[in-house]
């Protein structure tokens, strides 16, 4: 069985700054990744493997000067990410194929910076890991601290 709970953050002002950081990352690279594999389908080059896609979305672009700044954000949150770029296509390409029940499902779309509707996701226990772990009182994010939390 899975169950899933909704919690509301109370962040302080310190840790807004780092959860936005954390978002914002994220979106980039999911949309850098997206970008790399429009532009390989477009040129007729074969689909990007996901490995690879880390390597040169992740990896490859903390060592860029324009940016670095990636590196400031845990790589659980980048690679995940890109976890969430594969889910999408991997939903698309079941629809498209008929492997998926339902209606169908239009290929990912970049992450605008506007929409409130964004999300990092992490598996209960799995605390070292991702460095995300909730109570009912307190969440830890990343080594961020505390965060006070309430259900939603």
């Amino acid at each position: 069985m899975q169950l899933r709970y909704n919690y509301r953050v109370y962040p302080t002002p310190g840790q807004q700054i780092e959860l936005a950081k954390a978002f914002g990352c994220a979106r980039v690279v999911f949309n850098d990744g997206l970008r790399l594999r429009r532009q390989a389908r477009e040129s007729g080059l074969p689909y990007v493997p996901d490995g690879e896609l880390s390597g040169r979305v992740i990896t490859e672009a903390k060592k860029t000067e324009a940016r670095a700044w990636l590196g400031e954000v845990s790589a659980v949150v980048l690679q995940q990410a890109l976890a969430d770029l594969n889910m999408a296509y991997r939903n698309f390409f079941a629809s498209v194929t008929g492997r998926r029940k339902g209606r169908r499902v239009a290929p990912p779309r970049l992450r605008s910076r506007k929409d409130n509707r964004q999300a990092i996701w992490s598996c209960p226990g799995s605390v070292d890991r991702t460095g995300l772990s909730a109570t009912r009182q307190r969440s830890r994010i990343g080594g961020r601290g505390g965060v006070r939390t309430g259900l939603g």
